[in-house]
């Protein structure tokens, strides 16, 4: 046996014992969110590959809960912010308060100092608001006044939005959208899934509620064991092909060009490895197959890959051109 064998044997071993809370805890969920396999799925790759996600879709399809939920599973702070037109920054991060008594200034924080942050419907807050939240995200740090703090982890943004198309709503600039690891897309439940709805939440008391099963703790060992995945050489070439026909798709034989104003940026590249550890660890496994990264592509590049208007005269969206990158790149 090699060593690489021995190391992945070795890796398999901890992400049998490391997944076990990630199990409960998306079994708690199930109890309170019917159906939604992928959103709680994807939920949990974020939650590994400490990424921010963004999800969006009509109202009434368990965004919110789903995230309320995730919350209510890990023994951690949670705050949510409902954004909406008349936000300020200050809301988010905080501000200097004036004390006469002292005569100085002293530092309130806002909600964004929590572990688990729900951005409730994003695209309502102005453009200085979701730069706020945004800079928050990416640093990991907020700046009051003259001091520099530093956001406790795990910290973890889930924002939700529905469609651009919807009234009153400041769309995302394509910059800041893909600062979002995943963006994950919620869609009508099917009829057996509205019927379990409701018999489940038909009634005028408190809907179900679940008992937290997992600690900080377990999430940022989780993440030290799924950093030591094991992925082949052949998988990040794929990985990097994939991203790379995105840019230049006619490298591969793929006659996209007019569709694709703008790749995929290098965060791409990254996040898709990173989620590619996470599905695996999920499937509990101490190895990635070329299958995971297949699993999370779409959530990955749907918002990094920006098409033309002869694409969107045509009604490609970036989905299409992903699932047609998939179809074509060779599989290792």
């Amino acid at each position: 046996m090699t060593t690489t064998q021995l190391d992945v044997k070795n890796i398999g071993a901890q992400v049998e014992s490391a997944s076990a809370p990630f199990r409960a805890l998306l079994g708690a969920m199930h109890e309170v969110i019917v159906g939604q396999d992928d959103l709680l799925h994807g939920i949990l790759v974020g939650l590994l590959s400490n990424g921010h996600i963004l999800i969006e879709g009509v109202p009434g399809l368990a965004k919110t809960t789903a995230v309320a939920t995730l919350a209510a599973g890990v023994d951690t702070a949670f705050q949510r912010i409902q954004f909406t037109p008349d936000l300020l920054p200050a809301d988010l991060i905080g501000t200097l308060v004036y004390q006469p008594g002292d005569q100085r200034f002293v530092v309130k924080k806002g909600p964004i100092f929590s572990n688990i942050i729900l951005a409730d419907e994003i695209n309502r807050a102005p453009a200085k608001v979701q730069s706020a939240l945004l800079e928050a995200m990416q640093e990991r740090q907020v700046t009051i006044g003259t001091e520099t703090f530093d956001l406790d982890e795990p910290f973890l943004v889930l924002a939700t939005q529905n469609p651009v198309e919807q009234e009153g709503t400041y769309p995302l600039p394509e910059a800041q959208v893909d600062r979002f690891m995943l963006k994950l897309i919620v869609d009508y439940p099917t009829r057996a899934e509205e019927r379990r709805i409701l018999d489940r939440m038909s009634h005028t008391g408190p809907g179900p509620s679940i008992k937290s099963v997992m600690t900080p703790a377990a999430i940022i060992e989780a993440r030290r064991v799924v950093d030591a995945i094991y992925i082949d050489d052949k998988i990040k070439d794929y990985i990097v092909d994939l991203v790379v026909a995105s840019r230049r798709p006619g490298d591969f034989g793929l006659d996209l060009a007019e569709l694709i104003q703008y790749g995929a940026s290098p965060r791409a590249t990254i996040n898709l490895t990173i989620a590619a550890r996470a599905n695996a660890f999920l499937d509990g496994r101490g190895y990635a197959v070329p299958q995971d990264v297949k699993d999370v592509a779409l959530d990955v590049l749907r918002h990094r890959i920006i098409v033309t208007y002869e694409a969107e005269a045509e009604e490609q969206t970036s989905e299409h051109i992903i699932r047609a990158i998939l179809d074509h790149v060779p599989v290792p």
